[in-house]
């Protein structure tokens, strides 16, 4: 009989590329990790991993043992989740990732209300970008994540995750209190074409969202410095070192030495989406997690 907790320790050598990563994600120690593969290929017969320099890398075997195994884990998985509906309780042990500002404005106060209704649910939370959370949440790391999505910006999303909208957020156009814009009603990115900005790194969803806000303004948005996190944007505004872009969700208060202006043409909007495997969709604490979700919208 395949051992299933070793299997999952395979799985994770081929997620991360090594032992050491895979020790990192489970929890265990290197050794252990190695104790069970090598469990594992007693019980198969088969080599499972071969040495590539320092590394390893999966055999034929293990890459075959590896995928069908992974349809078996969604299968007792599923299982599980049926169990659990069965007997009306929501309780176990959910691990959920999400983006910074979610975290402070929808995660921590709805994983605070769910364990005093739910005394038998204990959650684990990392906070990571989107993409980050997408890849935990299909290999397995993560039972559910929540990503935002800017405006027609695609966020690619594998076939055996669900996708539920949980709630709409809206960004507007952090500015001095003194600046010459802080009394409009409104801008456009036309009123901010001299403007410096302090912007998030290039690679991130948030600044490919505001380099497409100029779209059709012939220019691109002067970045006067980068900074990942939104509350080291309104500090630096504040400081008078450029304007920034940042969403409703999670923003602390501004303050008298900042000013919130609305953006449009486009309005910057995206969504935030919650994802989790199909096969845990009768989980009643992911239930409880999107119910929540749904039901604090934003924006």
């Amino acid at each position: 009989m395949i051992d299933l907790v070793a299997l999952t320790s395979l799985r994770a050598i081929d997620t991360h590329g090594s032992v050491v990563g895979a020790a990192d994600a489970l929890g265990f120690t290197p050794s252990a990790i190695s104790q069970q593969v090598k469990r594992l290929e007693r019980q198969t017969g088969v080599p499972l991993l071969e040495r590539v320099g320092r590394g390893v890398m999966l055999t034929d075997h293990g890459r075959q043992l590896v995928d069908a195994g992974a349809r078996l884990l969604a299968d007792l998985e599923e299982v599980e989740a049926g169990l659990h509906r069965r007997a009306g309780t929501v309780a176990g042990h959910l691990r959920l990732t999400a983006f910074s500002t979610a975290m402070r404005g929808l995660i921590a106060p709805l994983v605070r209300d769910l364990r005093e209704a739910h005394p038998g649910l204990t959650v684990s939370l990392t906070e990571r970008e989107p993409w980050d959370t997408i890849d935990l949440v299909a290999t397995g790391q993560s039972d559910l994540g929540v990503v935002h999505r800017w405006g027609d910006l695609s966020i690619a999303i594998p076939d055996h995750l669900e996708a539920t909208l949980v709630a709409h957020d809206v960004a507007d156009v952090i500015v001095p209190a003194g600046h010459t814009l802080a009394d409009r009603e409104r801008v456009s990115p036309r009123d901010l074409l001299d403007e410096g900005w302090i912007a998030t790194p290039e690679s991130t969803i948030c600044r490919q969202w505001l380099t497409r806000m100029y779209d059709g303004t012939g220019r691109v948005p002067r970045i006067a410095h980068t900074a990942m996190e939104f509350e080291s944007h309104l500090a630096l505004v504040r400081a008078g070192l450029g304007i920034a872009l940042v969403p409703r969700l999670g923003r602390a208060a501004l303050g008298e030495e900042l000013a919130a202006v609305p953006a449009h043409d486009p309005v910057p909007t995206r969504d935030v989406i919650a994802v989790h495997r199909r096969s845990m969709a009768d989980s009643p604490a992911v239930r409880a997690v999107l119910d929540g979700l749904r039901a604090d919208r934003v924006g």
